[in-house]
C-alpha cells in the first residue's frame, strides 16, 4: 500500500508522542498511541473526559487485534471478521492485555476496525491507535476540520487532512459475549 507523505507525517507525530485529530467514517477522531501514557492522559484532559470511561481502539486489520483476540471462540472471531472492516465497534474481554488508562474500569475494550481508507493507511503505519470522537466532552462531535480548530485550537500536534466517509452516525456498540447493544 503506497501511504502519502501526510499519512506518514501523521504517523511520525503519533509514534513521538502526540495527539492528532483525523477523519473517520462518521465523525472527526482523536487518537493517539494507546500504550503511551502521557498521549492518552493528554488526550483524556483535551477532551474533559474521565479515564474510567475507557476508550476505543481503531485498528486496519482484525490482525493487529490479535494480542487481544487470539484465545477467543471460534464464533466470536467469525462474528468479529464477519462486521469488519465497518461501522462495528465490539466491546471484547481484555484479560488485562491492555493499560487502565485504555481500558478504564471495564473487563472489556472497545475494538474497531475502520473501513476509513486514511484511517487505514495511518493504522497500518502505527498499528492500533486510540478512536475517541473530536470534541470535549458534552459537545457535539466534530463533523468539520474547522470545528475540530474551534474545539482545540492550539493543543493538538497534527491533523491529518481528509474527508469524512460519509456515514451519518459513530459506529454500534455491542458487547461481543452478551449481544448488548450500548450504542445503536
Amino acid at each position: 500500500m503506497h501511504n502519502s507523505w501526510r499519512v506518514r507525517q501523521a504517523a511520525r507525530i503519533v509514534r513521538e508522542g502526540g495527539v492528532l485529530a483525523y477523519p473517520t467514517e462518521a465523525v472527526w477522531g482523536l487518537g493517539c498511541d494507546p500504550w503511551d501514557q502521557a498521549a492518552v492522559y493528554r488526550l483524556l484532559t483535551l477532551k474533559r473526559r474521565p479515564m474510567e470511561k475507557g476508550l476505543i481502539l481503531v485498528a486496519d486489520t482484525i490482525r493487529q487485534f490479535d494480542f487481544l483476540l487470539h484465545d477467543l471462540p471460534e464464533d466470536s472471531l467469525a462474528k468479529l471478521a464477519s462486521t469488519w472492516p465497518g461501522p462495528n465497534t465490539w466491546l471484547v474481554p481484555h484479560h488485562n492485555r491492555l493499560p487502565g488508562w485504555v481500558t478504564g474500569a471495564h473487563a472489556t475494550v472497545a475494538l474497531r476496525v475502520s473501513e476509513h481508507p486514511l484511517v487505514g493507511e495511518l493504522c497500518a503505519l502505527t498499528g492500533p491507535l486510540i478512536s475517541t470522537s473530536a470534541n470535549p466532552a458534552g459537545r457535539p462531535a466534530a463533523r468539520t476540520r474547522l470545528r475540530v480548530q474551534q474545539y482545540f485550537p492550539d493543543n493538538l500536534d497534527g491533523i491529518l487532512t481528509g474527508e469524512l466517509g460519509g456515514r451519518k452516525n459513530p459506529s454500534v456498540i455491542r458487547d461481543l459475549v452478551t449481544g448488548k447493544v450500548f450504542r445503536p
